[in-house]
């Protein structure tokens, strides 16, 4: 991790990224409690890493990075996201997209906002996605 992005990183935990990645572990938390929603505890947990340090990383397509499809970037994937976004997405969406809007007032928030809003996007549909370094990222951009 370059300095930048440790510096990023560090900003992002205080200005709220801890808050959101506490967040995604209580969704995950409660999914695998239903034992049925452990697919969707297991994209939580990624994605509360991703959310506690997102500088440096990227949620890409699984089936776009690996060049293949499988059980989650079908139809089931489809029926999983639906049920994630009616269960959890919609309120970890809305948590992102209000901090996010608290961030863009000052201009050294706006990096931190647009990282919010990428994680709403995410919040909404996770099934199927993967978080990426950027590193491992360069041979396919």
């Amino acid at each position: 991790m370059n300095l930048l992005r440790f510096l990023l990183n560090v900003l992002w935990v205080l200005t709220g990224g801890l808050w959101m990645a506490v967040a995604w572990m209580v969704a995950a938390v409660l999914m695998a409690i239903t034992i049925i929603g452990l697919p969707w505890a297991r994209a939580g947990f990624n994605i509360a890493l991703y959310a506690f340090l997102p500088f440096g990383h990227r949620a890409v397509s699984r089936a776009a990075f690996l060049g293949r499809d499988d059980i989650g970037t079908g139809p089931l994937g489809f029926l999983g996201n639906i049920i994630w976004l009616v269960l959890a997405g919609w309120w970890l969406a809305l948590a992102h997209l209000i901090n996010a809007a608290c961030l863009a007032v000052t201009i050294i928030g706006i990096p931190f906002a647009w990282a919010h809003v990428k994680l709403a996007g995410i919040a909404l549909w996770p099934i199927g996605r993967m978080i990426v370094p950027v590193e491992e990222l360069a041979p396919y951009a």
